[in-house]
C-alpha cells in the first residue's frame, strides 16, 4: 500500500438496521471527513431520503454510492476481518480493543494480506502475462441501532469489539458520532503508519514540549503584547511597512510560542525593545 487512500479503501462501514435516515447521512459525512468511502446499510427501517442527503453535506458521494444489503450475512460475506462497535460487553464477548488498537490490527492485516497477494500474483505472472491482483483485503466495521446497538448474534459475527473510552456513567454515543470517533483514530493511525506529511504539501513544524523553567511561563496576553511591540519597533526601524504587514505579526507570535518564554526573559526583551524604541 502506497497511500492513506489505499489503506482506507479496504475498509467499509456497515450500519445495521438504522431507524433514522438522517443518521445515515451524518455517518456518510463523518466517513468522508476521515477519508472512508465505502458504506453499507443493512435492512434500514426507513430508506435513504432527503434528510439523509441534507445531513451528509460534503459526504454526498459516500451516501449516493452506499450499498443496501438485506442481511448482515450478505453484507460481510466477503470480508476477511470484522470489527463491531460496542459500548459494553455482551454474551460471549470477543476480544475488546480501543480504536487505536483496532487501527493497528487492521493495517497490519492489510500489509500481510497485500504481501501474500503480491507473492501469489508474481507466481501467476509466470502463467499469464495479463494476471492481475484481485484479492484486495476487505475489512468491515459494524455499527448498531440507535436505541440498542448490535444484538448478541450480530456481535458474534465480529472478530474484535471496539470500545471507545467514555464516561462510565453513560458510555453510549450516537451512531454517527461513534463512526466519527473511530474513523478519526483510523485516519490518524493511517498517517502515522505511512509517516506522511500534510497532503497539501505544507511541512509540519518540529514540536517542542514546554520545559520546566525556573520562572513561570508568560501568558498569552503578554505574548500578544510582546508581538505588538516588536511589530511597532520593526516599523519604526524601517524593517516593515505599517500598511503592508502581511503575516509578520502572526510569524512573530508563532516565534514567541516556539521559544516558550518565561517571565524573566519577557522582562529582558521588553527592556530591550523599550531601549531600541527610544534610541
Amino acid at each position: 500500500m502506497s497511500s492513506v487512500n489505499d489503506y482506507l479503501s479496504c475498509l467499509q462501514v456497515v450500519m445495521v438496521n438504522t431507524t433514522l435516515p438522517a443518521n445515515i447521512g451524518s455517518a456518510a459525512r463523518a466517513m468522508h471527513t476521515m477519508g472512508l468511502s465505502r458504506l453499507t446499510v443493512v435492512d434500514p427501517k426507513l430508506p435513504i431520503d432527503d434528510t439523509s442527503v441534507s445531513h451528509a453535506a460534503g459526504g454526498s458521494d459516500v451516501l449516493s454510492s452506499a450499498l443496501i444489503s438485506p442481511s448482515l450475512e450478505s453484507a460481510i460475506g466477503d470480508c476477511q476481518l470484522v470489527f463491531a462497535a460496542s459500548s459494553r460487553s455482551r454474551h460471549l464477548p470477543r476480544p475488546v480493543v480501543t480504536p487505536t488498537q483496532a487501527a493497528k490490527i487492521m493495517f497490519d492485516f492489510i500489509d500481510k494480506q497485500t504481501a501474500l497477494d503480491v507473492a501469489d500474483n508474481n507466481e501467476s505472472i509466470k502463467l499469464s502475462e495479463n494476471a492481475q491482483s484481485t484479492n484486495k483485503p476487505n475489512i468491515a466495521i459494524l455499527f448498531g441501532r440507535e436505541d440498542r446497538g448490535l444484538t448478541n448474534e450480530e456481535l458474534a459475527c465480529a472478530d474484535y469489539h471496539i470500545q471507545i473510552d467514555a464516561n462510565p456513567a453513560y458510555p453510549v454515543l450516537n451512531v454517527a458520532s461513534a463512526v466519527q470517533v473511530i474513523a478519526s483514530f483510523i485516519f490518524a493511525y493511517a498517517q502515522a503508519h505511512l509517516k506522511l506529511n500534510d497532503n497539501d504539501g505544507i511541512n509540519s513544524l518540529d514540536m517542542h514540549l514546554r520545559q520546566q523553567w525556573d520562572e513561570p511561563a508568560i501568558t498569552q496576553q503578554q505574548l500578544q503584547q510582546l508581538t505588538q511591540r516588536m511589530t511597532e519597533l520593526m516599523v519604526q526601524r524601517g524593517l516593515a511597512d505599517s500598511d503592508n504587514l502581511k503575516s509578520l505579526p502572526s510569524r512573530l507570535s508563532r516565534l514567541g510560542s516556539r521559544v516558550q518564554l518565561d517571565q524573566k526573559e519577557y522582562q529582558l526583551l521588553s527592556a530591550l525593545i523599550a531601549k531600541l524604541s527610544k534610541d
